[in-house]
């Protein structure tokens, strides 16, 4: 009998090789979050020097037709700096952490914290103008503190534990009364990140079975 060839089995990544593809990660990660805030700084520019500050007026109107735009356009709106630095931050630490578990997640979490987190706010909003990238920042937070819950894994139970600890004071953003603040878009947009926890953990869970 003649002997056979035998394939090698393939060996796993050394440990140098698994630090590269680290790095290359963090690095895409970076790039990305950089990428999205000079976005929003380059919009705001635009908007204050060549527009006149008139871009806001595209910003969530409840229940109105021309309100529904706002939808889209609303998270890339900022009313002023101080404004959009205090989500620039948010951005980075909560948006930083979702991305860091997978980048998939990341485009689906925000994807959903705009769209349901943004109808929630046409739907049920107080009569005026909504924009900001706050109900994307709290849809990241509701995300992070309710993962750990519907996938029942050590690693996301810690996450929102950590979450909840770091981050927890967030929630007070959601109480009414607050002059000039969105609080009815940090609702929503807290809501759509349970909403979505809830959605990626029921695709993963029928993804590990068909895999």
């Amino acid at each position: 009998m003649s002997p056979r060839h035998v394939e090698p089995v393939s060996q796993l990544p050394t440990a140098a090789e698994a630090k590269r593809a680290l790095s290359r990660e963090f690095r895409r990660d970076v790039r990305i979050l950089v990428g999205i805030v000079a976005v929003l700084w380059g919009i705001l520019l635009v908007d204050a020097a060549i527009v006149g500050a008139q871009l806001t007026r595209l910003g969530i109107l409840p229940r109105t037709t021309i309100g529904l735009r706002g939808i889209l356009f609303a998270p890339f709106l900022h009313s002023g700096v101080g404004h959009l630095f205090g989500n620039t931050i948010g951005l980075l630490l909560l948006g930083g952490l979702v991305l860091l578990r997978e980048e998939a997640d990341f485009w689906s979490v925000t994807g959903i914290g705009a769209l349901a987190g943004g109808m929630g706010l046409w739907l049920f909003g107080r009569p005026a103008i909504h924009v900001g990238a706050s109900g994307i920042i709290f849809c990241y937070f509701g995300y992070l503190i309710s993962t750990g819950y519907f996938e029942r894994r050590f690693g996301s139970m810690l996450l929102s534990t950590a979450a909840v600890f770091l981050w927890g004071g967030l929630i007070f953003g959601i109480l009414p009364g607050q002059p000039g603040v969105s609080w009815e878009g940090h609702l929503f947009g807290l809501l759509a990140g349970v909403l979505a926890a809830w959605l990626l953990s029921r695709f993963g869970r029928r993804r590990r079975v068909a895999a």
